[in-house]
C-alpha cells in the first residue's frame, strides 16, 4: 500500500470526512488543501439516484459554465470547404475533412473537442471506433453535430462543457482550476447543479441527488451540502 506524504496527511487532517460543507466553504477548503505544484483542476462529483441502463435516465448534455474551466480547448471542425472560413473565424484550431480523417485513422487525437457538420457524418463514421472510446465522437445531443459550426466553436471556447453520467449514476466534471476564486468555483458548480435539476428525468423515484463532493486533482474530497448551492 502506498504511503501518504506529509503534505497529503496534513491536507486530510484539515477535512472532516463526516461534515457537509457549504459550497463556499468547500471551494475555499479545496484550494487550501491542494497538494499539487501546478494549477490543478477542481472537479465536482455528483452521485445521482439514476439507473443509467434506462434510456431516459442515461443523462448526457452540455452546460456553459459562467467562468469556463480555465483550460484552453483544442477544437477540430470536420466540414466541407464552404464551412472552413466560418470555423476559422470562430477560433477553431483545426478545420477540414479528408486530411484530418486520415490523420485520425493514423492515430492522431491531439484535440479536446470535435465539431462536425451534418453533411460529413458519413465520413466521420469511418473513425467512430477511434473517437468513441476517447469521448471525441461528435453528437447532436452535445451540440457538436450542427450546421452552425462557428457558433459551436464559440460555445466550446466560451466555457461550454459536456457531461455524461457513468454506469454508477455519477457525473464527474471540472468546474475550474485551483487558481480560481472560491466564488467563481461555486458559481460554476451551481450552474451545473441547477442544470441537472432542470433535466431530472420524470421516471426517477426517490432521492435524485444522493451526494456531492469536490476535489482538486491532488487533494482529499470535500462533501457539499446541496442545500447551500444557489
Amino acid at each position: 500500500m502506498a504511503k501518504l506524504s506529509k503534505k497529503r496527511k496534513a491536507a486530510e487532517a484539515k477535512v472532516d470526512s463526516e461534515k457537509l460543507y457549504s459550497i463556499q466553504e468547500a471551494m475555499a477548503l479545496v484550494k487550501e488543501v491542494n497538494c499539487a505544484k501546478f494549477d490543478a483542476s477542481v472537479d465536482i462529483h455528483l452521485n445521482l439516484g439514476l439507473d443509467p441502463k434506462k434510456a431516459d435516465q442515461a443523462l448526457r448534455g452540455t452546460v456553459t459554465l459562467p467562468h469556463g474551466t480555465g483550460k484552453s480547448k483544442r477544437v477540430l471542425v470536420l466540414c466541407t470547404p464552404d464551412k472552413e472560413e466560418e470555423a476559422k473565424a470562430a477560433g477553431a484550431d483545426y478545420y477540414g475533412l479528408d486530411e484530418y480523417v486520415k490523420k485520425i485513422q493514423g492515430g492522431w487525437t491531439d484535440i479536446d473537442v470535435i465539431v462536425a457538420a451534418p453533411n460529413v457524418m458519413a465520413q466521420v463514421g469511418k473513425i467512430g471506433r477511434i473517437l468513441g472510446p476517447r469521448g471525441l465522437m461528435p453528437n447532436p445531443k452535445t451540440g457538436t453535430v450542427t450546421p452552425n459550426v462557428g457558433q459551436a466553436v464559440a460555445d466550446v471556447k466560451g466555457g461550454k462543457v459536456s457531461f455524461r453520467v457513468d454506469k454508477y449514476g455519477i457525473i464527474h466534471n471540472s468546474v475550474g482550476r485551483v487558481s480560481f476564486t472560491p466564488e467563481k468555483l461555486a458559481e460554476n458548480a451551481a450552474e451545473l447543479y441547477s442544470h441537472l435539476l432542470k433535466i431530472k428525468p420524470s421516471t426517477v423515484k426517490g432521492t435524485y441527488v444522493k451526494s456531492i463532493s469536490v476535489a482538486s486533482s491532488m487533494s482529499p474530497g470535500v462533501k457539499i451540502d446541496p442545500r447551500t448551492i444557489k
